[in-house]
Order: structure tokens, then C-alpha cells, then sequence
């Protein structure tokens, strides 16, 4: 099995960050009690002022199947009010990879 990187495109209400950030720690821990095959995940903001959710997954599929159930989690379901514009949602898979040992910010291993 190939490691799956899930994108999401979207864009936020007007005043939606300080709750977009203060909600995510529990929306994150909900989405992977749910789906435990959720690797990681780093939510980015871009120059444009857009954001790009960037989500691993142990496979493709277990990726796409959380995607299709994802409106199941309260706390995602929740969270996702914050969005005012979905710019889309992609899978892509991991045909080659590094980590370090010890990501910035963290205090474990991956």
C-alpha cells in the first residue's frame, strides 16, 4: 500500500481564523478516532490569503472513504461551518518520501 496526501482548497468566512485555529485540535483528535489511518495533518495558509489543508493517510482508500464520511464526525461537520468557499478536494499518492527524525515543533518521532 502507497501513503495518500489529501489536499482541500478553501477559503474561510470573514473573522472565521481565531475560531478556524482555536476548533481544529478537537476537530483533528475527532478525525482520527474516527479514522485512524489519518497520518498527519498541517493546515497552511496562502499568500493569497486562501488555505490548503494538507492531510496523510496510511492509504488511498481509507483517504477517499474518510472524505465520503467525513459530515459523520460532529467536530468536522462542525468545524467545516467556518468554510465559505470549497476550492476542492484531491488525493494524490506518495511514490517517494523522507521525514526527519524529529519534525520542527514536535517532540516525538513521527
Amino acid at each position: 500500500m502507497t501513503m495518500a496526501i489529501e489536499l482541500a482548497r478553501f477559503t474561510i468566512h470573514e473573522g472565521a481564523e481565531d475560531k478556524l485555529l482555536a476548533e481544529r485540535p478537537a476537530m483533528i483528535d475527532a478525525l482520527r478516532r474516527r479514522f485512524p489511518a489519518c497520518l498527519a495533518a498541517f493546515l497552511t495558509k496562502e499568500d493569497d490569503g486562501g488555505w490548503l489543508d494538507v492531510l496523510v493517510w496510511r492509504d488511498r482508500e481509507q483517504a477517499e472513504e474518510a472524505a465520503r464520511l467525513v459530515d459523520t464526525v460532529p467536530e468536522c461537520r462542525e468545524w467545516f461551518r467556518h468554510i465559505a468557499e470549497s476550492g476542492g478536494l484531491r488525493h494524490v499518492e506518495v511514490m517517494d518520501s523522507w521525514v526527519a527524525d524529529v519534525l520542527p515543533g514536535t517532540t516525538t518521532a513521527p
